[in-house]
């Protein structure tokens, strides 16, 4: 079995027979569902990497990431299937201004260009059109970008509000540029990647999400969210039970 059709068997997808936004969709969305976003290794001080090598056995190996290996690993993958694939540097702003790039995004070129991402949580889940003005159908809300001197912002509708999460430039880079930003936020003592463990991704064929923090799970379905307490006797079977993973030894 090759890597990419390992790969493909992760994340429970076909490959694709034409390289269309329809199956840049269905890639994204599969790997949105079988990978989780998670910050097991980074809370547990395990060392992370942005070698390509490395970041797919942790993919295909059955683990999720953050951002750098999620991305790093998905823009690998839609390079092999043949897709015109870019890798992007942003800032989140989540926390308020940022220059510094801390977050790794895709740009997919089909018939126009695509921005891709199954590393930033709960985000959008389907291809958004770079070219495209005014708010656009990202599955869990509206998702609008937003362009200034200092780069393309991509923001979320909160309550009809456009709320900032990153702003990026569309400049390509190489997995191993971000091998600063990985290591600043794996060092970053008050950063809530070491602060408290989670993992999250979504559920079957919407906008469902599962998300279990430090002392709760969070099931979102449809409009609806419970919550429900975890003890830490609990936690790793709740890991487990919903995301098939162990913490890292």
């Amino acid at each position: 079995m090759t890597t990419v059709d390992a790969y493909l068997e992760r994340i429970g997808a076909e490959r694709p027979d034409m390289l269309d936004l329809d199956a840049l969709a269905r890639l994204q969305h599969a790997h949105l569902v079988a990978v989780p976003f998670e910050n097991l290794d980074v809370f547990h001080r395990v060392p992370v990497s942005v070698d390509q090598d490395v970041v797919l056995a942790k993919i295909i190996g059955g683990r999720g990431g953050w951002c750098f290996e999620n991305n790093g690993a998905f823009a690998w993958l839609l390079e092999q299937l043949g897709f015109r694939a870019m890798r992007i540097g942003a800032a989140v702003l989540i926390d308020g201004p940022n220059t510094v790039i801390d977050h790794h995004t895709i740009e997919v070129q089909l018939e126009t260009a695509y921005l891709v991402d199954v590393g930033f949580g709960d985000s959008f889940s389907r291809p958004l059109d770079l070219n495209r003005a005014g708010p656009q159908n990202g599955g869990k809300a509206p998702f609008e970008f937003i362009a200034s001197p200092q780069g393309t912002t991509l923001a979320e509708h909160e309550d009809g509000v456009p709320v900032a999460k990153f702003r990026f430039k569309r400049v390509a880079h190489e997995l191993a540029d971000f091998a600063q930003a990985s290591q600043r936020l794996s060092d970053d003592a008050e950063a809530h990647w070491r602060r408290w463990p989670f993992a999250t991704r979504l559920l079957g064929d919407g906008a469902d999400r599962v998300t279990l923090l430090a002392d709760r799970l969070k099931l979102r379905r449809g409009d609806v969210t419970e919550e429900t307490e975890v003890a830490e006797a609990d936690w790793n079977d709740a890991l487990w039970e919903w995301f098939r993973m162990r913490p890292p030894e």
